[in-house]
């Protein structure tokens, strides 16, 4: 990448506290939005938007998580490994070092695959 919209447009989604913080706690392990909520000490509406924006740039998977009673809800893992900004010559450049996609559980590819039908 180099200094174009998308560079600028993903400093400003990292530069915003709700997407760090998002970003932080999903990276030590895979956290429902009411959770990222409460961590965040922020509204449902607000973690969702960072969660699309931050989904939007490949940061963060969604995966489904199932409970015993049989009700499954989404729950979010960071991607990001790391950010570097470089500045030479009078332009900057922004690069991104992502973890692998975690293997996608059968039952999230069924799952998936039933709800784009």
């Amino acid at each position: 990448m180099s200094g174009d919209s998308d560079d600028a447009e993903l400093l400003a989604l990292l530069e915003d506290d709700y997407a760090r913080e998002i970003l932080a706690a999903t990276s030590a392990q895979p956290m429902s939005a009411e959770r990222l909520s409460q961590h965040c000490d922020a509204s449902d509406s607000t973690i969702y938007r960072r969660v699309d924006r931050l989904k939007t740039h490949d940061l963060i998977d969604e995966q489904t998580q199932f409970d015993p009673d049989g009700h499954h809800y989404s729950v979010y893992v960071s991607r990001l490994e790391s950010v570097t900004v470089t500045f030479d010559d009078g332009e900057y450049r922004v690069e991104l070092e992502r973890r692998q996609p975690a293997e996608e559980d059968p039952a999230d590819r069924f799952t998936r695959m039933w709800q784009d039908l």
